[in-house]
């Protein structure tokens, strides 16, 4: 696959990509700070117990950097399209299939196990605690979905409009904080879902059309954004912590806040002003070959490694917390990070070789569908996932059935999946 690669394809783009979901995935194993105490599972977050982390979240919290690089792949995508007169239903279909596939299988997975732990006498509020800690990717890939439907027209206004177009979303989604945050019109903030993220997308556009070639505005990227962020910090109302925790009362990241818009800038800025030196790393044929390994399951990776740790802690449990003695933030527990991350490669790289398969679908050769059948699978899919964050996977009653089952009835109704096919599965390329 690796020496497949056509020349024309920009090898950082996957580079970064890859790196920001490892970051993702360790990040969120070495946050998980557990203990067992008295026969309990005593949940602890990194972040809230140790404030001098905060400021490394401006380089780990690399969510801007995944929309900067998806509004690179995006914009090639749909011009691609366009030139083949390929309609819209179709692209986003094929989209679709790639992000929102994976998704089934993990919902089905927590549905059965949920529903078999309920009737095995698990405590519903053990279940709610496990699953949306491994449910949290959901929740942005969410987002990244909304954000990949409005790409065309997205790209419509970066053509016609190009930096005032960036300057405008980001004038808005100061807007929205302020009328979220001061004027306390709490819903209107999290239009900066696609406000926020929209906008460093747009980035990505810029990139993608050249516009950022010299490096004089590389730096400025960098400059802008990284004084903007602090000003912001400093001066208004938003933590150091780029990651939201729950025992702050105004969070950087739920919902997104103009801080992230600028906090994508300087990260942006960053990957341009070396990219000269990673283009030079990825023409070596080994580190490529690690970037397309990793790439080639990278979705199955980023919404199933938060299931694997739940299930060592589950197992831990079952042993008495055998494993999870060791006091947070002591040497000892620093020193046995890299054995924590050891264990749980182990269960994640058996969910991936099993469910890997589901993130590279057969090609679908199906006729184009009218536009509105993607989008309603896009609305049907985001509302289960944004339900699942909100409710949880169970109450008091049981299992959130209508709630798991939306995403999946999105894909099924959406056209996502392929019900039958009458020819052998073939694998699309990376």
């Amino acid at each position: 696959m690796a020496d497949a690669t056509p020349a024309s394809r920009n090898r950082v783009v996957d580079l970064i990509r890859v790196l920001s979901i490892l970051v993702v995935v360790f990040g969120h194993w070495l946050m998980a700070a557990i203990t067992f105490r008295d026969g309990e599972i005593v949940p602890g977050h990194l972040l809230e117990l140790a404030d001098w982390t905060h400021p490394l979240t401006w380089l780990f919290q690399v969510m801007p950097l995944f929309f900067f690089v998806g509004g690179y792949s995006n914009a090639l995508s749909w011009r691609s399209a366009r030139r083949r007169g390929e309609l819209y239903g179709m692209w986003l279909r094929a989209r679709l299939r790639r992000l929102a596939l994976p998704v089934v299988p993990l919902l089905l997975v927590w549905t059965l196990g949920g529903w078999l732990a309920l009737r095995l006498g698990l405590d519903w509020e053990i279940l709610q605690l496990a699953s949306r800690v491994a449910l949290v990717p959901t929740w942005f890939l969410a987002a990244y979905v909304v954000i990949v439907t409005l790409a065309p027209p997205a790209l419509w206004v970066w053509e016609r409009f190009g930096w005032w177009s960036i300057a405008g979303g980001t004038a808005l989604a100061a807007m929205a904080d302020w009328l979220s945050i001061d004027r306390g019109v709490v819903w209107v903030g999290f239009l900066n879902y696609v406000l926020v993220w929209g906008t460093v997308h747009q980035v990505g556009y810029a990139w993608v059309d050249g516009t950022l070639a010299a490096r004089w505005r590389r730096y400025a990227l960098v400059v802008v954004g990284l004084g903007a962020t602090l000003v912001l910090v400093w001066l208004g109302p938003y933590p150091v912590a780029m990651v939201g925790l729950d025992t702050a009362e105004i969070t950087n990241s739920y919902p997104p806040r103009v801080t992230l818009t600028f906090l994508g800038l300087f990260q942006a800025g960053l990957v341009l002003v070396v990219d000269p030196l990673l283009e030079r790393w990825m023409a070596r044929r080994n580190w490529w070959a690690a970037v397309v390994a990793v790439s080639s399951r990278i979705m199955t990776l980023y919404l199933w490694h938060l299931t694997a740790m739940i299930t060592i802690v589950g197992l831990a449990l079952l042993a008495d917390g055998w494993g999870f003695g060791v006091e947070p933030l002591t040497a000892r527990w620093w020193l046995t990070r890299p054995v924590w991350f050891a264990v749980l490669l182990v269960p994640t790289v058996i969910l991936i070789v099993v469910f890997g398969k589901y993130e590279r679908p057969e090609i679908d050769d199906r006729p184009a569908p009218q536009w509105w059948r993607p989008v309603l699978a896009v609305l049907l899919i985001c509302a289960g996932l944004g339900l699942l964050a909100a409710i949880g996977i169970a109450d008091g009653d049981g299992l959130n059935g209508l709630v798991l089952s939306l995403p999946i009835v999105g894909v099924v109704i959406g056209g996502i999946s392929r019900l039958r096919s009458s020819r052998p599965a073939t694998r699309a390329a990376v």
